[in-house]
């Protein structure tokens, strides 16, 4: 007998032959499918591996009877209905740190843009122009850095900033002091957006967490600060974060992540001409994919050959 295995959002294409090549396992053919075909295998379906484009729904398993295990390769799992899967009796796992570097690299990448205003120069010199005087940027170098969750994303941010010679503040509830040298805690959120000059969300996406940056933290940030979330969408108050931005409250955000993926065509976000938007890129770098993928195979073998339950995560 062998076990039907669903990639459905995409994996290295070498990574994607490794779990093909698995004893006993059927591994359907295409590594990234659409989610019509998803509904159509879902009958037959035993393992899937999902990023962020799938929703694991009830509705979902309720249509997948044989489904055993499903993989998020990443490390974010609020796209998948974890209580349903529990009571269904899916186990589910992450890929934890496969991503963090990715992650981190790319919230360094728009607070740049951001500051730099290299995004905005780009459309204008795409479209002939020449703007120098306008794109007159802002230095990372010596500023006040505010990291919001302080778990391996966030720390890995810390790190990578250390050649700015920054003054890092962070705020986790779970977290007291950090070894780097620049980096201590701040007594809450509030000293975090009032005080620093670029603030950077690295927070989950949790109950505790949804709308954690809302209208009143929004109205705290310093007029010349930029706000940048490469972390998960809803954390920040959209519509806050417009009326802001409009408002020219804050100087500029820089936006990989968004309440509703993809990020709606008629958001009022895109109209703005200070804010960076990114689509949910923070893990699309090749080593990212490779490593993910790498781990979703060992955990896939692990589960179905070994009856070994890898990096599970519980509702």
């Amino acid at each position: 007998m062998s076990t039907f295995i669903v990639v459905s959002d995409g994996m290295d294409k070498e990574i994607f032959k490794q779990l093909q090549g698995v004893e006993n396992f059927e591994v359907f053919p295409e590594a990234k499918i659409s989610q019509e075909k998803l509904q159509e295998l879902l009958p037959k379906i035993e393992g899937l591996v999902i990023r962020s484009a799938t929703t694991v729904t009830a509705d979902l398993l309720e249509k997948a009877p044989n489904l055993k295990y499903v993989i998020r390769a990443g490390e974010g799992t609020d796209n998948i209905d974890k209580k349903s899967c529990e009571q269904k009796g899916v186990k589910v796992s992450n890929t934890p740190g496969a991503n963090n570097n990715s992650a981190a690299e790319h919230a360094i990448a728009l607070m740049m843009t951001t500051l730099r205003k290299t995004a905005w120069a780009h459309n204008t010199m795409a479209n002939g122009g020449w703007d120098k005087s306008k794109y007159t940027g802002v230095e990372l170098a010596d500023k006040k850095v505010g990291i919001v969750g302080f778990g391996r994303i966030g720390q890995i941010v810390a790190k990578r900033l250390a050649g700015f010679d920054p003054k890092v503040k962070f705020y986790d509830p779970f977290i007291e002091k950090s070894d780097l040298p620049y980096a201590t805690k701040a007594k809450d959120l509030n000293e975090i957006f009032e005080t620093c000059d670029v603030i950077s969300i690295h927070t989950p996406l949790m109950d505790a967490t949804k709308g954690l940056v809302n209208k009143e933290l929004l109205s705290k940030i310093q007029p010349h600060a930029i706000l940048v979330n490469a972390a998960r969408g809803g954390i920040v108050d959209e519509q806050a974060l417009h009326d802001c931005l409009k408002n020219k409250s804050f100087r500029a955000a820089g936006f990989d992540v968004f309440a509703t993926e993809p990020l709606e065509e008629n958001s009022p976000l895109r109209k703005l001409d200070n804010i960076v938007l990114t689509p949910h890129l923070g893990a699309s770098t090749e080593e990212a994919q490779v490593r993910v993928g790498e781990m979703a195979v060992h955990q896939m073998k692990e589960f179905f050959i070994n009856n070994n339950l890898l990096n599970e995560v519980k509702a």
